[in-house]
C-alpha cells in the first residue's frame, strides 16, 4: 500500500496523501493563529518550504510505517489534517488539525474517526493515544466520541507557543 494510491472516503470527506502542491493550502490554515495556537510541532509562522518539506517526509514514513498522513478534503478542498504518528508496538498517537472555518461541523470526528478504523483493521494496531491542550476543549469532545479515555494531565512543549502548555492525554483500546 502507497500512501499516493490509499485514500479513505467517508459520506462527506476524503482523507488522501498530502501533496506539495497542498503546501499553500497548509500555508493559508496555519497562518490562523488561532488553529497553529493548538499544535504542537507547527512552526510559527508557517512556511511554503516548512510545509513542502513536512510533505516529503510523508510518503517516507508511510513506506516506513512509522506514520500515516492524511489530508482530509472535502468538497474538493483541502480543510485539515488527520494522522497516525509514532507507530511503535502495535501503538500509535493520532492527531487532526482543521481549518477554522470547519470547526464545529463535526469533521474532526469523521475523519479522526476514519483514520482511528484506519490504524485498527487495516493497520492491525492494538492501542492508540491522543491529546490535547487544556485550551482546546472541543478536541477532547473529538476524543471522547470516538471512545478515548481520558487518563492522565501533564504539560507539553509547544514550538509555536515556545513554551510547555497543560495538556491532556488520552487512550483507546482496539475493540475485541
Amino acid at each position: 500500500m502507497v500512501a499516493r494510491d490509499f485514500e479513505i472516503r467517508t459520506d462527506r470527506l476524503r482523507l488522501r496523501a498530502f501533496l506539495p502542491t497542498d503546501a499553500a493550502r497548509m500555508v493559508e490554515i496555519q497562518s490562523n493563529w488561532n488553529v497553529t495556537r493548538m499544535l504542537r510541532l507547527a512552526p510559527w509562522p508557517p512556511t511554503e518550504a516548512a510545509m513542502i518539506r513536512w510533505v516529503d517526509l510523508h510518503g517516507e514514513e508511510w513506506l516506513a510505517g512509522k506514520a500515516y498522513r492524511f489530508a482530509v478534503e472535502h468538497e474538493g478542498r483541502v480543510i485539515g489534517c488527520a494522522d497516525i504518528d509514532a507507530v511503535e508496538n502495535g501503538s500509535a498517537d493520532i492527531g487532526y488539525w482543521f481549518d477554522e472555518a470547519y470547526w464545529g461541523g463535526g469533521y474532526a470526528s469523521e475523519a479522526a474517526g476514519a483514520v482511528v478504523r484506519f490504524a485498527f483493521e487495516t493497520l492491525g494496531l492494538t492501542r492508540l493515544t491522543a491529546g490535547h491542550v487544556n485550551d482546546n476543549p472541543g478536541s477532547g469532545k473529538v476524543l471522547l466520541k470516538l471512545g478515548f479515555i481520558h487518563v492522565a494531565d501533564g504539560v507539553r512543549d509547544s514550538l509555536p507557543r515556545g513554551e510547555g502548555v497543560p495538556y491532556r492525554f488520552y487512550v483507546l483500546a482496539a475493540p475485541i
